[in-house]
């Protein structure tokens, strides 16, 4: 299953407790890529939060999988799951009527 997965910072944190845990993310991230979990991986053109597609069992799967990135386990950072379906929008291009 396809998931797209917006990063959204929690309030209240500076960029001074972001710096830490940029390589490990960074290490993490490359990890999970490698294994064909991280399909995709962006950061907004409008502002520095990530964007990714996610390839997993389920959204629960894709929860667990991200519980383990460190800026998630140092609570700066939350991940908004959006599960993805096949456009069926074409169907319409060959409906009779």
């Amino acid at each position: 299953m396809r998931l797209l997965v917006l990063e959204h910072p929690l309030p209240g944190h500076g960029e001074a407790e972001y710096a830490p845990h940029l390589k490990a993310e960074a290490e993490r991230a490359w990890e999970l890529h490698q294994a064909g979990v991280i399909r995709e991986l962006y950061f907004r053109g409008d502002r520095e939060e990530a964007v990714l597609i996610l390839e997993c069992d389920s959204a629960a799967h894709c929860r667990s999988v991200l519980d383990t990135m460190p800026l998630v386990r140092a609570g700066l950072i939350e991940f908004e799951i959006i599960q993805l379906v096949p456009y069926r929008g074409f169907v319409r291009l060959f409906a009779h009527g």
